[in-house]
Protein backbone atom coordinates (compact mmCIF):
# COMPACT_ATOMS: atom_id res chain seq x y z
CA UNK A 1 0.00 0.00 0.00
CA UNK A 2 1.35 3.42 -0.97
CA UNK A 3 2.20 6.16 1.47
CA UNK A 4 -0.57 8.28 -0.08
CA UNK A 5 -3.15 5.55 0.57
CA UNK A 6 -1.88 5.27 4.15
CA UNK A 7 -2.43 8.99 4.65
CA UNK A 8 -5.95 8.78 3.23
CA UNK A 9 -6.90 5.87 5.47
CA UNK A 10 -5.46 7.63 8.48
CA UNK A 11 -7.56 10.67 7.62
CA UNK A 12 -10.81 8.70 7.54
CA UNK A 13 -9.85 6.99 10.78
CA UNK A 14 -9.46 3.40 9.57
CA UNK A 15 -7.04 1.18 11.49
CA UNK A 16 -5.75 -1.40 10.86
CA UNK A 17 -5.36 -0.67 7.16
CA UNK A 18 -6.36 -3.39 4.75
CA UNK A 19 -5.20 -3.95 1.22
CA UNK A 20 -7.76 -4.22 -1.54
CA UNK A 21 -7.93 -7.74 -2.87
CA UNK A 22 -8.72 -8.96 -6.35
CA UNK A 23 -12.06 -10.29 -5.20
CA UNK A 24 -14.29 -9.56 -2.25
CA UNK A 25 -13.09 -11.55 0.76
CA UNK A 26 -16.48 -12.13 2.42
CA UNK A 27 -18.89 -13.97 0.18
CA UNK A 28 -22.05 -11.92 -0.15
CA UNK A 29 -25.03 -13.64 1.39
CA UNK A 30 -27.81 -14.32 -1.10
CA UNK A 31 -30.41 -11.61 -0.98
CA UNK A 32 -33.81 -11.51 -2.57
CA UNK A 33 -34.10 -9.31 -5.63
CA UNK A 34 -36.83 -6.78 -5.00
CA UNK A 35 -39.66 -6.86 -7.49
CA UNK A 36 -39.24 -3.74 -9.65
CA UNK A 37 -42.97 -3.18 -9.42
CA UNK A 38 -42.67 -2.89 -5.66
CA UNK A 39 -40.15 -0.06 -6.05
CA UNK A 40 -42.53 2.12 -8.03
CA UNK A 41 -45.21 4.26 -6.40
CA UNK A 42 -48.17 2.12 -5.45
CA UNK A 43 -51.10 2.11 -7.82
CA UNK A 44 -53.90 4.36 -6.66
CA UNK A 45 -57.52 4.80 -7.57
CA UNK A 46 -59.86 7.73 -7.43
CA UNK A 47 -59.37 11.43 -7.98
CA UNK A 48 -57.43 14.00 -6.01
CA UNK A 49 -53.88 14.35 -4.68
CA UNK A 50 -52.97 10.64 -4.89
CA UNK A 51 -53.82 10.42 -8.59
CA UNK A 52 -52.01 13.71 -9.16
CA UNK A 53 -48.88 12.23 -7.54
CA UNK A 54 -48.99 9.28 -9.96
CA UNK A 55 -49.40 11.62 -12.93
CA UNK A 56 -46.50 13.76 -11.74
CA UNK A 57 -44.21 10.73 -11.32
CA UNK A 58 -45.10 9.61 -14.84
CA UNK A 59 -44.22 13.04 -16.23
CA UNK A 60 -40.88 13.05 -14.43
CA UNK A 61 -40.13 9.56 -15.75
CA UNK A 62 -40.19 10.94 -19.32
CA UNK A 63 -37.85 13.90 -18.69
CA UNK A 64 -34.40 14.37 -20.15
CA UNK A 65 -31.56 15.99 -18.17
CA UNK A 66 -32.46 19.64 -18.92
CA UNK A 67 -36.13 19.05 -18.15
CA UNK A 68 -35.32 17.21 -14.94
CA UNK A 69 -32.99 19.94 -13.72
CA UNK A 70 -35.64 22.57 -14.40
CA UNK A 71 -38.28 20.49 -12.62
CA UNK A 72 -36.13 20.22 -9.48
CA UNK A 73 -35.13 23.89 -9.51
CA UNK A 74 -38.77 25.00 -9.69
CA UNK A 75 -40.34 22.25 -7.58
CA UNK A 76 -43.07 23.27 -5.12
CA UNK A 77 -44.49 19.81 -4.49
CA UNK A 78 -43.98 19.91 -0.72
CA UNK A 79 -43.45 22.45 2.04
CA UNK A 80 -39.65 22.27 1.82
CA UNK A 81 -39.81 24.71 -1.08
CA UNK A 82 -40.71 27.44 1.42
CA UNK A 83 -37.65 26.95 3.64
CA UNK A 84 -34.88 26.07 1.17
CA UNK A 85 -32.18 28.42 -0.02
CA UNK A 86 -31.26 26.29 -3.03
CA UNK A 87 -32.36 23.01 -4.47
CA UNK A 88 -29.59 20.39 -4.53
CA UNK A 89 -29.94 18.46 -7.76
CA UNK A 90 -26.82 16.32 -7.82
CA UNK A 91 -23.31 16.52 -9.20
CA UNK A 92 -20.89 14.44 -11.18
CA UNK A 93 -20.46 12.41 -14.33
CA UNK A 94 -23.86 11.86 -15.97
CA UNK A 95 -22.55 8.62 -17.51
CA UNK A 96 -20.86 7.40 -14.36
CA UNK A 97 -20.45 3.75 -13.44
CA UNK A 98 -20.91 4.70 -9.78
CA UNK A 99 -23.90 6.47 -8.25
CA UNK A 100 -23.77 7.49 -4.59
CA UNK A 101 -27.11 8.22 -2.93
CA UNK A 102 -27.40 10.09 0.34
CA UNK A 103 -30.35 11.28 2.38
CA UNK A 104 -30.97 15.02 2.18
CA UNK A 105 -29.03 18.30 1.98
CA UNK A 106 -27.67 19.87 5.14
CA UNK A 107 -27.07 23.53 5.86
CA UNK A 108 -23.94 23.86 3.72
CA UNK A 109 -25.48 21.89 0.86
CA UNK A 110 -28.54 24.13 1.00
CA UNK A 111 -26.35 27.23 0.89
CA UNK A 112 -24.21 26.03 -2.03
CA UNK A 113 -26.69 23.93 -3.99
CA UNK A 114 -24.33 20.93 -4.08
CA UNK A 115 -24.56 17.57 -2.27
CA UNK A 116 -22.04 16.28 0.25
CA UNK A 117 -20.06 19.42 1.04
CA UNK A 118 -18.77 20.49 4.42
CA UNK A 119 -17.33 18.02 6.92
CA UNK A 120 -19.39 15.05 5.72
CA UNK A 121 -18.45 15.82 2.13
CA UNK A 122 -14.75 15.93 2.96
CA UNK A 123 -15.03 12.56 4.66
CA UNK A 124 -16.84 11.14 1.62
CA UNK A 125 -14.09 12.38 -0.68
CA UNK A 126 -11.46 10.74 1.53
CA UNK A 127 -13.44 7.50 1.52
CA UNK A 128 -13.68 7.55 -2.27
CA UNK A 129 -9.99 8.32 -2.65
CA UNK A 130 -9.14 5.32 -0.48
CA UNK A 131 -10.61 3.05 -3.18
CA UNK A 132 -9.18 5.03 -6.10
CA UNK A 133 -12.35 6.99 -6.86
CA UNK A 134 -12.73 10.73 -7.19
CA UNK A 135 -15.65 13.11 -6.98
CA UNK A 136 -16.81 14.06 -10.47
CA UNK A 137 -14.82 11.35 -12.25
CA UNK A 138 -16.96 8.29 -13.08
CA UNK A 139 -18.99 9.10 -9.94
CA UNK A 140 -22.38 10.79 -9.63
CA UNK A 141 -23.63 11.98 -6.22
CA UNK A 142 -27.26 12.70 -5.36
CA UNK A 143 -29.70 12.68 -2.46
CA UNK A 144 -33.15 11.24 -1.91
CA UNK A 145 -34.43 14.77 -1.14
CA UNK A 146 -33.39 17.75 -3.21
CA UNK A 147 -34.29 20.31 -0.50
CA UNK A 148 -33.03 20.60 3.06
CA UNK A 149 -35.45 19.60 5.84
CA UNK A 150 -35.48 22.37 8.48
CA UNK A 151 -33.02 21.71 11.27
CA UNK A 152 -31.68 18.68 9.36
CA UNK A 153 -34.58 16.60 10.66
CA UNK A 154 -35.34 13.22 9.09
CA UNK A 155 -37.26 13.30 5.80
CA UNK A 156 -41.01 12.83 6.16
CA UNK A 157 -42.77 10.12 4.10
CA UNK A 158 -44.74 12.65 2.05
CA UNK A 159 -41.56 14.55 1.19
CA UNK A 160 -39.84 11.35 0.06
CA UNK A 161 -42.87 10.36 -2.04
CA UNK A 162 -42.89 13.75 -3.76
CA UNK A 163 -39.14 13.98 -4.35
CA UNK A 164 -38.07 10.40 -5.05
CA UNK A 165 -39.24 10.37 -8.70
CA UNK A 166 -36.43 12.84 -9.42
CA UNK A 167 -33.81 10.41 -8.06
CA UNK A 168 -35.44 7.49 -9.85
CA UNK A 169 -35.14 9.35 -13.15
CA UNK A 170 -31.54 10.37 -12.46
CA UNK A 171 -30.59 6.71 -12.03
CA UNK A 172 -32.47 5.75 -15.18
CA UNK A 173 -30.63 8.38 -17.20
CA UNK A 174 -27.18 7.55 -15.80
CA UNK A 175 -27.52 3.74 -16.00
CA UNK A 176 -24.66 3.06 -13.57
CA UNK A 177 -23.08 -0.28 -12.82
CA UNK A 178 -23.14 0.11 -9.02
CA UNK A 179 -25.24 2.18 -6.62
CA UNK A 180 -23.84 2.88 -3.17
CA UNK A 181 -26.74 3.69 -0.85
CA UNK A 182 -25.44 5.70 2.09
CA UNK A 183 -27.68 5.78 5.11
CA UNK A 184 -31.13 4.63 6.12
CA UNK A 185 -33.24 6.89 3.89
CA UNK A 186 -31.40 5.87 0.72
CA UNK A 187 -31.47 2.17 1.57
CA UNK A 188 -35.15 2.19 2.53
CA UNK A 189 -36.18 3.95 -0.66
CA UNK A 190 -34.08 1.97 -3.12
CA UNK A 191 -34.64 -1.45 -1.53
CA UNK A 192 -38.22 -0.90 -0.34
CA UNK A 193 -37.33 -2.08 3.15
CA UNK A 194 -37.31 -0.88 6.74
CA UNK A 195 -34.36 -3.10 7.68
CA UNK A 196 -31.38 -1.63 9.54
CA UNK A 197 -28.15 -0.64 7.81
CA UNK A 198 -26.31 -3.23 9.90
CA UNK A 199 -28.48 -6.03 8.53
CA UNK A 200 -28.10 -4.87 4.90
CA UNK A 201 -24.33 -4.45 4.82
CA UNK A 202 -22.17 -6.94 2.94
CA UNK A 203 -24.98 -8.03 0.63
CA UNK A 204 -25.77 -7.43 -3.02
CA UNK A 205 -29.17 -6.06 -3.99
CA UNK A 206 -30.66 -4.92 -7.28
CA UNK A 207 -32.45 -1.68 -8.04
CA UNK A 208 -33.69 -1.10 -11.59
CA UNK A 209 -31.33 -3.91 -12.56
CA UNK A 210 -28.35 -2.12 -10.99
CA UNK A 211 -26.20 -3.78 -8.34
CA UNK A 212 -26.78 -1.90 -5.08
CA UNK A 213 -24.67 -1.94 -1.92
CA UNK A 214 -25.57 -0.37 1.43
CA UNK A 215 -23.26 1.42 3.83
CA UNK A 216 -23.30 4.12 6.49
CA UNK A 217 -23.76 7.81 5.73
CA UNK A 218 -20.64 9.96 6.28
CA UNK A 219 -22.56 12.22 8.69
CA UNK A 220 -23.33 9.15 10.80
CA UNK A 221 -19.68 8.13 10.74
CA UNK A 222 -18.65 11.52 12.08
CA UNK A 223 -20.79 10.80 15.15
CA UNK A 224 -19.90 7.10 15.42
CA UNK A 225 -16.17 6.80 14.80
CA UNK A 226 -15.86 3.03 15.50
CA UNK A 227 -18.07 2.28 12.48
CA UNK A 228 -15.58 3.88 10.08
CA UNK A 229 -13.82 0.54 9.75
CA UNK A 230 -17.12 -1.08 8.76
CA UNK A 231 -17.66 1.56 6.09
CA UNK A 232 -14.16 0.86 4.78
CA UNK A 233 -15.06 -2.84 4.50
CA UNK A 234 -18.17 -1.85 2.54
CA UNK A 235 -16.11 0.25 0.15
CA UNK A 236 -13.70 -2.62 -0.44
CA UNK A 237 -16.67 -4.89 -1.07
CA UNK A 238 -18.15 -2.40 -3.54
CA UNK A 239 -14.84 -1.97 -5.36
CA UNK A 240 -14.37 -5.73 -5.67
CA UNK A 241 -17.97 -6.09 -6.86
CA UNK A 242 -17.37 -3.53 -9.61
CA UNK A 243 -14.27 -5.41 -10.70
CA UNK A 244 -16.25 -8.64 -10.89
CA UNK A 245 -19.02 -6.96 -12.90
CA UNK A 246 -16.54 -5.64 -15.42
CA UNK A 247 -14.80 -8.99 -15.69
CA UNK A 248 -18.13 -10.72 -16.32
CA UNK A 249 -19.02 -8.21 -19.03
CA UNK A 250 -15.64 -8.38 -20.81
CA UNK A 251 -15.52 -10.30 -24.12
CA UNK A 252 -14.19 -13.78 -23.71
CA UNK A 253 -11.05 -14.50 -25.71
Amino acid sequence: MSARRDRILAEIGVRPRWRLRDRATPAARPAPTPDPASLAPAARTGDGPELELDDRAARIARMDWPGLKTAVATCEACGLCRTRTNTVFGVGDERAEWVIVGEAPGAEEDARGEPFVGQAGRLLESMLAAVALRRGENVYIANVLKCRPPGNRNPEPFEVAQCSPHLVRQIELIRPKVILAMGRAAAQLLLNTDASIASLRGRLFRYQGVTTIVTYHPAYLLRNLPDKSKAWEDLCFARATMKDLKAAAAPQS
